[in-house]
């Protein structure tokens, strides 16, 4: 069973590596070894470093690394504590701005190399950075002036990925991105960029190596070269809920195999395999049982006293307005207010805003619990509340009471006129989500980065919390291991999250790969001629 090696662009963090780098083959040893990783931002590069160093010492980390967890303090230096570790962390984990700097001063040679000693053993995973794809990058690019689509260099980055594949030529790959890139257009629209992207990925354009493009979600049909039928723009999105992934995440997701390897592959192999893991997972499934914490006050005095008085305050007035839901929903939300109110205030002991401990739902599925909790941990790294106004702490007492009655998240239109923030917009429809709480019975709304900004998008569920998600739950919902560890400021880490592709997913994908990959490294042995032994 060869060991595939991986490359790694646009990384992030490393959701991608994290879910390749975990698959097992049938021998019990990793199937995919990250040779190279590449990221440019500072603080997603330092979590992207310290990950490959953990990943030498396989599934037993250091107990330095969990002492740090657990008992917090400085970081150690691992150039000291494990030198050989942490530089072939170092040798891993670039931090490079593709595109930027001339790939002849070292990029090149490390590529060639990687494809000299890998050979056909090589995958190539990554994702060009979304922000000129996205619609909320599209709209703020609209507002700008003199803006114009063709010369901005983000909408091109793609065109590094191509290259690399290029200079590889690997078994196969993975490239990731947002939705919004199915209609993002140049040329005042003439040109969809997604169509170029998949020409580029077929090598149509260039001459290069040919791939077929294979969709994770087929749902179109229209004939390809290769027999059966070729995949379509939409057939490329994936819906991360679908996976097992507790959380409402569509991305688009191209796989490409060589197309020497996969002149015969049914066209829905990889989704067919994928589908063993389409149990649904839940907000509640993972973030009921994590340690309670209390939000901060951004005014005032910031102490758990305080905190409780203004949210008792805030409770009670909620708990007496009317919402403009049916009767029986109305008396079902006065009750339901009260009854957290009645709680709250009977709390001696109030939640810091950090907390010891570690816990996930009895009633979380068995793969998503095994693949997030370490055992090992006394305490949930990155678990800590950020500050909130005083005003916000009862449109988020009442975004949860609204969530726990009705199932869903109250619209602008929903929230009680004395609850309106001092918002120009906020009657213009524009904003109707602007507070939006994570409900426990469904997968959550996207993680994205804005979720750095402010939390309104991201409440927690529960009313006597009255805080938006930790770096720690919003991860969580990314599938991210509870052993994963954030570098940089808070805001960094919450970025960090967003823009990551959930591992759980990857490592989904990574294995629905292998299996074909596998079955290609079994054919080519059954095809090879028999060795003779021959008598001296």
């Amino acid at each position: 069973m060869p060991t595939y090696s991986v490359v790694d662009i646009f990384a992030g963090p490393g959701g991608l590596a994290e879910g390749f780098s975990s698959v097992r083959g049938p021998d019990g040893e990793r199937a995919f070894r990250v040779e190279l990783s590449i990221e440019k931002e500072t603080a997603a590069h330092s979590t992207l470093r310290l990950r490959a160093f953990l990943r030498q010492f396989g599934d037993t980390l250091p107990d330095l690394y969990y002492r740090f967890l657990n008992e917090g303090g400085d970081e150690p230096d691992w150039s000291t504590s494990h030198p050989d570790a942490w530089r072939a962390a170092e040798n891993e984990a670039w931090q490079l701005e593709l595109g930027k700097e001339e790939p002849d001063l070292r990029l090149n040679s490390r590529l060639d190399a990687i494809r000299a000693s890998s050979g056909d053993n090589l995958i190539l995973i990554g994702g060009p950075p979304c922000q000129a794809y996205s619609l909320v990058g599209r709209a703020r690019n609209q507002g700008k002036e003199g803006y114009v689509a063709s010369e901005d260099d983000r909408h091109f980055l793609y065109r590094e990925y191509i290259r690399i594949l290029d200079r590889l030529r690997p078994a196969a790959f993975v490239m990731e991105n947002v939705k919004g890139m199915l209609s993002s257009s140049v040329d005042d629209g003439e040109s969809r960029i997604f169509d170029k992207v998949l020409e580029d990925l077929r090598g149509e354009r260039r001459g290069g190596q040919r791939y077929r493009l294979i969709a994770l979600s087929p749902r179109t049909r229209r004939q390809s070269e290769f027999g059966g039928f070729e995949p379509r723009a939409p057939d490329f999105v994936v819906r991360a809920e679908d996976f097992g992934v507790p959380q409402a995440r569509h991305r688009v997701i191209v796989v490409g195999l060589r197309a020497d390897l996969a002149a015969d592959l049914p066209e829905t192999a990889l989704a067919d395999v994928l589908r063993k893991h389409s149990l649904a997972a839940t907000v509640g499934h993972v973030l009921d049982g994590m340690p309670r914490l209390r939000s901060g006050l951004s005014r005032g005095e910031d102490s758990a006293a305080a905190w409780k008085e203004v949210v008792v305050e805030a409770m009670a007035r909620v708990a007496e307005l009317e919402t403009g839901l049916s009767d029986d929903q109305q008396l079902a939300f006065t009750l339901t207010a009260a009854k957290h109110l009645a709680r709250f205030r009977e709390q001696n002991e109030l939640p810091g805003r950090e907390a010891t401990g570690t816990g996930i739902a009895d009633s979380c599925p068995a793969d998503l619990r095994g693949w997030l909790v370490d055992p090992r941990l006394s305490r949930l790294p990155n678990h800590a509340s950020r500050s909130h106004m005083n005003s916000d702490l009862g449109r988020y007492f009442f975004a949860a009471v609204f969530g726990e009655v009705t199932g869903r998240s109250p619209k602008a239109s929903d929230f009680p006129a004395e609850l309106a923030p001092e918002h120009q917009n906020w009657t213009s429809g524009k904003f109707a989500d602007r507070f939006r709480v994570q409900v426990r019975g469904g997968p959550s709304t996207t993680v994205t980065s804005h979720i750095s900004k402010d939390g309104h998008y991201f409440i927690h569920p529960d009313p006597q919390q009255c805080r938006s998600l930790s770096v720690r739950e919003a991860a969580r919902l990314q599938t991210f291991p509870d052993n994963y560890f954030f570098k940089g400021n808070r805001t960094q880490q919450y970025v960090q999250v967003g823009n990551a592709v959930p591992p759980l997913l990857a490592r989904w994908i990574g294995e629905a790969l292998l299996s074909i990959l596998s079955a290609r490294d079994v054919r080519q042995q059954d095809e090879a001629p028999p060795k003779v032994n021959r008598v001296a």
